[in-house]
Formats: structure tokens, sequence, C-alpha cells
């Protein structure tokens, strides 16, 4: 199993630089931000697409690094019911899928995406309820109308250039939330969708990432975000776990993302690690700093220091003289 990293926590360094920071910490893979919520700072395919000399000098500064590249970050809602909005994130994800294909690379990362509760809406309406009887309506249309046949057609685009891995991170917002809703895209769309999966929003859900990895299974799991959670055991008893505050606002929510160690402890995430060896996952954990309070370097070099601990890197014995 690799150590890696989202580089767009430091996005305002350049790429060069960036990586040569990455390398000190001991990181073996970057996962890139190429458009989407993660921004396109290191890897810009409305650029890297046109122009040969800075693609390859984009590729001779990843080789001298010495890093591999875990995947390609285009987090977006291309089925956003304002469709201006919808039209951007979809031209991001088909150049993340065009600039995979041009560096070889076989997976991208993004969200499902969330449409509005009919054609006229203007913003994406997350259902959370089974009743009243209006959400299950709005529940039908979103996927057999909009998700479930966007997703095909995408598909059928990336297969055709050479991507088969696009992993959708469960995350609150979005149709795909959760191991059932995970299951039920990959069952309607294919094998080509599967979980970039990200235990610090299975946390705040009150699911057991160790569980959810058993379920989905390793050849539904195509990268994994190393980023923790921890419950705030006054305001989540009070309020319950759909919050609304602020990120900014940590004295008050429920819960907040922490650095690795800081919401579970050491023994978590080496369970964490051996199940998804378990199950046949032996790829990448690439750590998201999404720690308020933390500084960015601070918060990468208490992750990097917990997983060293916990990532087992060589191959696992198969002389099994004992048996």
């Amino acid at each position: 199993m690799k150590l890696g990293v989202l580089t767009n926590v430091i996005g305002e360094k350049p790429l060069k630089e960036a990586l040569t920071y990455f390398k000190s910490l001991g990181m073996q893979m970057v996962e890139l931000g190429c458009g989407g919520y993660p921004g396109k700072d290191h890897c810009n395919p409305d650029i890297l697409l046109h122009d040969e000399v800075a693609y390859n000098e984009f590729m001779e500064t990843l080789k001298e690094s010495g890093l591999g590249v875990s995947a390609l970050s285009c987090h977006a809602n291309p089925i956003h019911p304002n469709k201006e909005i919808a039209a951007e994130f979809d031209r991001d994800l088909h150049n993340a899928v065009l600039m995979a294909e041009k560096m070889g690379i076989d997976r991208i990362n993004t969200f499902s995406g969330c449409p509005g509760d009919s054609p006229t809406s203007q913003y994406p309406n997350w259902v959370t309820c089974a009743w009243p009887e209006d959400f299950a309506a709005i529940l039908d249309y979103q996927w057999n109308d909009v998700l479930i046949p966007y997703w095909k057609n995408f598909v059928a685009f990336a297969k055709e250039h050479g991507v088969n891995k696009i992993g959708f991170e469960m995350h609150q917002g979005f149709c795909v939330y959760n191991t059932y809703t995970m299951k039920k895209i990959r069952d309607a769309v294919g094998p080509e969708l599967g979980a970039n999966l990200d235990p610090s929003h299975l946390f705040w859900q009150g699911m057991d990432p160790l569980k959810v990895i058993r379920e989905l299974g390793g050849d539904a799991i195509f990268h994994v975000h190393a980023k923790d959670t921890k419950i705030d055991p006054v305001n989540a008893p009070v309020n319950g776990l759909l919050d609304i505050q602020s990120y900014a606002d940590e004295a008050n929510r429920s819960w907040v993302f922490r650095s690795i160690g800081y919401g579970h402890d050491e023994l978590f995430w080496k369970d964490f690690v051996s199940t998804l060896r378990l199950v046949g996952y032996d790829y990448v954990m690439s750590i998201e700093h999404e720690d308020s309070f933390m500084s960015k370097n601070e918060g990468l070099v208490k992750a990097v220091d917990m997983l060293k601990r916990s990532i087992t890197f060589e191959d696992k014995m198969t002389d099994l003289r004992w048996v």
C-alpha cells in the first residue's frame, strides 16, 4: 500500500515546489486536482491538453519528483439543476478523463452530483428522509430521470478513453453518500463506478468504515482518502449529526474534520488498513487535509506520522509455513 496526498492543500505553491515538499514528508503518490471543487492549480487540462511544451514540462516535473499519480481529482456536480453550473462541471469531468487518458491513468475521483427536485429547479435538493411522500417522488426523479442516465453516458465516454474506474466520494449533499446508494448506482450503471472511500464522511453519519469496507468489497473500492472526523461530545447529543453550522464555527458544530489520529486512535487506523487488505485493496491512502485546528504543515506532518505506523507497505507473506 502507498502513502499519498491530495495536493490542492498547498495549491498556492508551484507544482515542483509542492512535490518536493510532499516527497520530503515521505509521500509516495499524489492525487492531482484537475477541475471542479479541487481546482486546477497543479493540473490544468485547459492548458495541458493543448500545449505540448507545457504538458511535457508537467510530466517531466512529475517524473523528477519520483512520485506516482494515484488519480486525477475532479469532484464536481455535473447534474446541478442550474444548467450553466452543470455544464461547467460536466466540461471539467470530460477534460479530466481526457487528461487521464493522456497521462496513462485509469481512474478519476469525483462526486455523484445532486440535481434539484424537478426540471425547473435552480438549486440541488438533497433528500435525507422517506416521508412525507414528496421526498420519494423527488428521489424517483433524481435517480431515474437524471442521475442514472447521466452516469451511463459518462461511463461510456470514459471507457472509450481508457478510464474504467470512477471513484465517488460518498459525501453529504450528493445522491451517493452511503453504502446503500453507492451499491445502488453501481448496480444501475456498472462496475466502472466505485468508491473513493473517505472514512471522515462515514463517521459523522454513524457508519462503521470497517464494516463498510467489507460490505463494498475490494472490487468496488478504487481509491481511499485518509481523513478523520471528531464527533463533538457536547453538541452532537444535543443537536444530532445533520449539521448546518459553518465549518469555521468549530465550537458549535456537532462534528469537525480532523487530521489522522485526532478523531480516532492508532488502533482504528491499523484496523482500517488491515480491513482494506482483507478485501483485496492494496493501492493508496491519500491524505486530504481539512483540519481547521491545525496549520497545513502540522496537520500533514501529524497525519503522515500516524499513517507511517499504520500502513503496511510491503507485500504480505505468501509462504504460510504454519498452515
